[in-house]
């Protein structure tokens, strides 16, 4: 299984791996995009059917990536040489086309060209052809294509398809990490301020209209210009721990995460496991993901989010409904379903690659 090590992907598949211990899975992982860090060390040392190949290879989205996807090709195969296993699944979205000689399965968690439309309202430029064009070679080439939400495969269907087999799996969360704590009146958030498609960014400019304080799980300063931002009522945590989330989450009354663009979004996920009211961006995924169980707001109105967010501050009786059925509507999206819908499309492809 290949993994990148900087966005949910890597704990999708910590989770996935747990999952699969119970049909006796042994999970070779194949890290790219950053080095580990020492809780993501930690983490994966703590799975007994998880064994970790680490590398720093750049991904398909970075600038510059192509010499370094190329080599991270050349690496899976040397790896899948070692590790002989019956089937590979990939996270990321050009190495279906290598030849792996076993069954593969690829998973679109996200893409560029989805992002893109989404965040600027428009097709992404030529620049990404390339991009395009692998992905497509990769995806067609894969035996099963994987998506966390409909809404996700048919974005991938019309970019990239047609692919031979597909399914939709939902993502899931162990819901033994997060509680339904004692609530407290602040709005939480989590993700990088400056990530245009989580639009965090309308959160912190809003939060000076909110009665309650905002605190949001992420650093204050620019990556390219390391420039702090100062907000009124806004509360910079910095990277917080899985632990440290789980704390947040449980005492926290609303989550607030006004997306543009979000496939799925399991940090939406945890704040629902954890009783939070849930306040997110409307997109056909998060409407096919949550239903009633959310207060939707669109991504490109400050005065909707910030209208919403002070209802809900306003309403407890209101609040703890919207609380109640994310937590009611978080049970379908658990870690052990997930599991069994993948051992389900392994035995399925490996079955009829095998008749092939």
């Amino acid at each position: 299984m290949t993994a990148d090590t900087v966005g949910g992907v890597w704990n999708y598949s910590l989770e996935l791996v747990r999952a699969l211990a119970p049909f006796k899975t042994e999970v070779a992982l194949a890290t790219m995009g950053a080095p580990l860090t020492e809780e993501q060390r930690r983490q994966a040392d703590e799975i007994d059917n998880l064994t970790v190949y680490e590398s720093d290879y750049k991904l398909e989205w970075m600038e510059d990536a192509w010499n370094d996807v190329e080599k991270a090709g050349e690496w899976l195969l040397e790896l899948k040489d070692k590790v002989q296993p019956e089937l590979v699944h990939l996270n990321s979205l050009v190495h279906g086309a290598l030849d792996f000689g076993v069954p593969t399965v690829a998973v679109v968690h996200s893409c560029v060209l989805s992002w893109w439309k989404a965040v600027k309202d428009e097709e992404a430029p030529q620049a990404w052809s390339k991009y395009k064009e692998l992905v497509t070679k990769g995806l067609q080439a894969a035996d099963m294509v994987v998506a966390p939400t409909q809404a996700m495969m048919n974005q991938a269907s019309a970019l990239y398809g047609p692919f031979k087999r597909s399914a939709v799996i939902y993502n899931g969360r162990g819901q033994h990490g997060f509680q339904f704590g004692k609530k407290e009146p602040f709005v939480f958030s989590m993700g990088r301020v400056w990530d245009e498609a989580k639009n965090i960014s309308m959160l912190a400019h809003i939060a000076s209209d909110l009665s309650w304080p905002v605190y949001i799980a992420g650093d204050d300063k620019h990556p390219a210009t390391g420039k702090t931002i100062e907000l009124e009522n806004v509360h910079f945590l910095g990277q917080l721990s899985e632990d440290e989330v789980s704390d947040w989450l449980s005492r926290a009354s609303v989550y607030a995460l006004p997306a543009k663009y979000e496939p799925f979004g399991l940090t939406i996920l945890e704040a629902a496991m954890s009783g939070c009211a849930l306040v997110v961006g409307k997109t056909e995924s998060q409407a096919e993901i949550w239903g009633n169980a959310a207060r939707y707001v669109n991504p490109n109105s400050a005065d909707e989010l910030r209208d919403t967010i002070n209802n809900l501050i306003e309403d407890e009786f209101g609040r703890n409904i919207m609380a109640c059925r994310a937590v009611k509507r978080s049970h379908g999206y658990t870690a052990n379903p997930m599991g069994q819908d993948y051992d389900h499309i392994y035995r399925q492809i490996m079955k009829q690659t095998v008749t092939v």
